[in-house]
């Protein structure tokens, strides 16, 4: 049992997840866990199609849409979540790594950001000017 615990824990752990400069998971290349990154700003997230996909930072980016697609590829940077969508709280306030789940996300001076889960977010709703200055001071350590 402690060693399938050691190995979780080292799947999980911030090594493993230093090497993606997007998220992705584990289990397929889908950067935002197949959502649309355009989306965000439509209204909500909503989840991509694999006929609509582009690579771009060596993950995939699907959409629910070719007009999306199009957007997304005029310029990406505008709609890539921030911290290649890793969390922004685990950034900031830990320097750690943790997932970006899509339906904890707000925009912020037209920014995205995601966070880990409804608790983590709700701290990071605590103090967002905060947190943003130092997750960028967190992640720019990064590059």
């Amino acid at each position: 049992m402690k060693r399938f615990l050691l190995l979780i824990s080292l799947l999980f752990s911030s090594t493993t997840f230093a090497a993606q400069e997007i998220y992705t998971g584990l289990f397929n290349n889908d950067a935002v866990s197949g959502y649309d990154a355009v989306s965000f700003w439509e209204g909500g997230p909503i989840e991509g199609k694999s006929e609509f996909e582009t690579e771009y930072r060596g993950a995939d980016w699907k959409f629910a849409s070719q007009e999306n697609l199009n957007k997304f590829l005029a310029d990406p940077e505008k709609y890539a979540p921030q911290y290649g969508g890793h969390c922004a709280w685990a950034i900031a306030a830990n320097d750690g790594l943790a997932p970006g789940d899509p339906t904890y996300w707000k925009i912020v001076d037209n920014k995205l950001y995601l966070n880990y889960d409804k608790k983590v977010s709700d701290t990071w709703h605590t103090d967002i000017p905060g947190f943003i200055v130092k997750g960028d001071e967190n992640w720019e350590k990064r590059k």
